[in-house]
This record gives C-alpha cells, sequence and structure tokens, in this order.
C-alpha cells in the first residue's frame, strides 16, 4: 500500500482501553468519577490557597500552578475519551491528534519543571532558612514559572511539529486512550529515525535534568535535617517537604513502570492501562496528598468549605424568598 503524507490522513482511531462493549459504561462512570474528583479537588486547592492570606507564600505559590497543570493534563486526554465511549465513536482528526500530542507535551513538560521548582524552594527554606524570603521572593518564583512555560512550550512545539511530514499506511488505529507520540512515530511509514532521537534527546534533557535536580535538593535536605539536634526539629522539617516528596514519587514511579511495562510487554493494551496510572492518578491524588499531610492546607480547606456553606445558606432563602 502507498504511504500517505498529513494531507491524506484526515483521523486517527484511538482504540482505547478495551474492546469489551459490556465495560464501556463502568470505564464513562470511573473515568468520570476520577476527572470531576481531579477538577474539583485541585480547584479547591487553588481557592482554599487564593483566599487565605496565610497561604500567600512561594511553596503555595507553586503548588497553586500544580494544581491548575493537573486540571489541564486531565482535561486534555479525559474528556475526549468520555465523548468517544458516549458517542461509540473512536476516531480523531490528524490536527486534533497532533493537538491532544502538543498539549499533553506541553502541560508534562511544565510539571516536570515545576517539581523541580518546589524542590528548590524546600531546599532553600530548610537548608537557608533565614535568607528564604530573600531569595525567594516573588520576582523569583514567577521568573522560574515563566521559564518553565517557555521551555515546555518549546519542546511540545518541537516534538508535535516534527511529526507533520511524517507519511502513513493504512493501519491508522492508536491502541491508547489518547493520542501519544510515540504511537504516531510507530504508525509511520517514513523514516523516523530524527524523530526517536529528539524524543530521547529532549526526554534526556527536559526530563533528566529536572530528576537530577530534585535528586541533589533532596540530598542537601536529608543531609541538613539529619544534623538537626533535635527530634522535634526533624519531624518538623521533614513535614514541610513530606508532601512534595510524595507528590514526586507518584510522578516520577508512575512514568518509570509505564516505561518498565511498554518494555517488558509487546502488549500495546496492556501499556494504555499502564498509562492511566501517571496521566489519571497523580493529577486525581495531589489534592489529597497537600490536603491530608499539611496542617494549614487542611484549615484553609476548612475555612473555604465554611464560607462555601454560609453563602449557599443564606443563598437558597433569598431566591427562594425571590420567587424563583
Amino acid at each position: 500500500m502507498e504511504p500517505r503524507n498529513q494531507t491524506d490522513v484526515s483521523e486517527f482511531i484511538l482504540l482505547g482501553l478495551t474492546d469489551d462493549p459490556d465495560l464501556q459504561p463502568f470505564l464513562f462512570g470511573l473515568f468520570l468519577s476520577m476527572y470531576l474528583v481531579t477538577v474539583l479537588g485541585n480547584l479547591l486547592i487553588i481557592l482554599a490557597v487564593s483566599s487565605d492570606s496565610h497561604l500567600h507564600t512561594p511553596m503555595y505559590f507553586f503548588l497553586t500552578h500544580l494544581s491548575f497543570t493537573d486540571i489541564c493534563i486531565s482535561t486534555t486526554t479525559i474528556p475526549k475519551m468520555l465523548a468517544n465511549i458516549q458517542t461509540q465513536n473512536q476516531s480523531i482528526t490528524f490536527v486534533g491528534c497532533l493537538t491532544q500530542v502538543g498539549f499533553v507535551l506541553f502541560w508534562g513538560g511544565f510539571e516536570n519543571i515545576l517539581l523541580a521548582a518546589m524542590a528548590y524552594d524546600r531546599f532553600v527554606a530548610i537548608c537557608h532558612p533565614l535568607q528564604y524570603m530573600v531569595v525567594m521572593n516573588i520576582h523569583l518564583c514567577a521568573l522560574l514559572v515563566v521559564l518553565s512555560l517557555l521551555l515546555s512550550t518549546v519542546v511540545a512545539l518541537l516534538l508535535s511539529l516534527m511529526a507533520l511530514p511524517l507519511s502513513f499506511c493504512g493501519d491508522l488505529e492508536i491502541p491508547h486512550f489518547f493520542c501519544e507520540l510515540a504511537h504516531i512515530i510507530k504508525l509511520a511509514c517514513s523514516d523516523i529515525f530524527i524523530n526517536n532521537f529528539l524524543i530521547y534527546f529532549v526526554a534526556s534533557l527536559f526530563g533528566g535534568i529536572p530528576l537530577c535536580g530534585i535528586i541533589f535538593s533532596y540530598t542537601q535536605i536529608v543531609s541538613s535535617i539529619l544534623r538537626m539536634p533535635s527530634v522535634a526539629g526533624k519531624l518538623k522539617a521533614f513535614s514541610t517537604c513530606g508532601s512534595h516528596l510524595s507528590v514526586v514519587s507518584l510522578f516520577y514511579g508512575t512514568a518509570f513502570g509505564v516505561y518498565i511495562t511498554s518494555t517488558v510487554t509487546e502488549s500495546s493494551r496492556k501499556t494504555a492501562v499502564a498509562s492511566v496510572m501517571y496521566m489519571v492518578i497523580p493529577q486525581m491524588m495531589n489534592p489529597f496528598i497537600y490536603s491530608l499531610r499539611n496542617r494549614d492546607m487542611k484549615e484553609a480547606l476548612g475555612k473555604l468549605i465554611g464560607r462555601i456553606r454560609i453563602f449557599f445558606s443564606d443563598f437558597v432563602p433569598f431566591t427562594l424568598g425571590c420567587g424563583f
């Protein structure tokens, strides 16, 4: 069969997680619930931090951006999957597929760099507490976020646009619930050496450097904590970075787990199921990790929920009195 370039390819087919029609309603309900929990949980984190002046610190500044990023990552992939299940139409346009690839790379890369910035914040807070407010000023925090956005934009555009010149043969089925760049490249009939080289190079550079930064930061943090004389001081210092360390472990742990799964199994469907662990689970769990392990966040959430209850308790009688 003759290869077809991107001008001839109008759509791809997303095979999803299973072909079993009996499981489709279950998957729809499961992923809809997970998506709603992700959006609501992260939105509450953003509102709680924004409404409490005591949380207007560098750590929570980064946390609000992390929560917003988690919402965006989930919104990039899950709604399309839900729409495909509901309409029983597994197709996605070529432009839509590359757009989804670009946004997944952008938000995933941004979260990766953001976690490194949060690790640096904890490093300064624990290892250089007297200089913390001087070093982690609002200008540096804003600069770190802007640089993260710029780097993520460059990476997303570079990798996604490199797929435009590819030629494709007859099989346009992607064994996944979203468009993943690696699967699109596998479908190509043309030479993909440059694409694969760029993927490994960018993954090593923009994935390895932030990870090395996180490892270095926590090496210094652990060393500093061990030198503290009192047990209470050690526990307090560790509690300030425990939530971030849990999020980092979940983010990189699930990513490495999917990578290992893809290398030991030839089943693309099993890899797709495993990828749920890093595309859905971390984004859903992050609000619980920060709210359950952080006393300040629990207090802020309690105040926010109290305000919401007061608002609705005043709003409902008002609407009833007005005859609505």
